[in-house]
């Protein structure tokens, strides 16, 4: 029997019914879940400096919860009123489902994706392409999503709710594993900021992502798995690929 794999998944764990647990079951392989970096809302200064108005937009796009609570909390703050008839295109129906906390659901014009930036693009439709849309973003704005409206001709624009904030990983043994997943381009950021003269040797990435992939190009290290593919869906296919290897 070889050797016990390890993996180290840079975000919070699961609370419960954590998708790797049949995995970890099958290949006897052992996760930890470190985050890499926290996500903190703009203050209304910072993103006054983008120039945006969120008034002048007919439609936002949302693909997490976290933005959702920074976008409503800064409409809060800067006594911005949105109108019933706004539209919200969502990445997943978990996440257009986390808008009841802050909207009345039923009364809203909702759609909602799979989980890609093409099934966002998908649910919008001939229907809805005139709209004028917000892409509430997270870290960056140059994402899937942006990149996936880019290549359309609606009338798009990215404006960031959110930036990530590194988090203290310099106790963590990185090379004491077989591979790290990292999920977001800032987890990268993280790496090296935690780790100036970080130097990959043996040690193994799977990224999700796009983002991910060329900020780790861009600093000189080699990927194992990447996800989302048609092959990839997942992260966690990724991981059993990795494994299976």
């Amino acid at each position: 029997m070889g050797q016990q794999k390890k993996i180290l998944i840079s975000q919070k764990a699961f609370q419960a019914n954590s998708p790797y647990a049949p995995l970890l079951e099958q290949t006897g392989a052992s996760i930890d879940f470190i985050p890499f970096f926290h996500n903190e809302a703009l203050s209304s200064r910072e993103f006054r400096g983008q120039h945006i108005n969120i008034a002048d937009y007919t439609a936002i796009v949302f693909s997490s919860r976290t933005v959702i609570d920074a976008f409503f909390a800064l409409c809060e703050e800067l006594r911005v009123k949105i109108p019933e008839t706004m539209k919200y295109f969502c990445s997943t129906e978990s996440v257009a489902l986390y808008l009841q906390k802050h909207i009345v659901y039923r009364k809203r014009k909702i759609f909602f994706g799979t989980g890609t930036a093409d099934s966002i693009i998908a649910s919008i439709g001939p229907r809805h392409t005139g709209e004028k849309f917000l892409i509430a973003t997270s870290g960056s704005l140059q994402t899937d999503i942006t990149r996936a409206f880019a290549a359309t001709k609606m009338d798009a624009t990215p404006a960031m709710f959110v930036k990530p904030v590194s988090d203290d990983i310099k106790s963590v043994d990185l090379h004491s594993y077989d591979a790290v997943v990292l999920n977001a381009s800032a987890d990268v950021v993280s790496l090296f900021e935690n780790f100036p003269d970080f130097q990959q040797k043996d040690l193994q990435f799977i990224t999700f992502g796009r983002s991910v992939v060329k900020a780790l190009e861009e600093k000189g290290l080699s990927i194992a798995v990447s996800a989302p593919t048609p092959q990839i869906p997942s992260i966690v296919k990724a991981v059993e690929i990795f494994l299976a290897r």
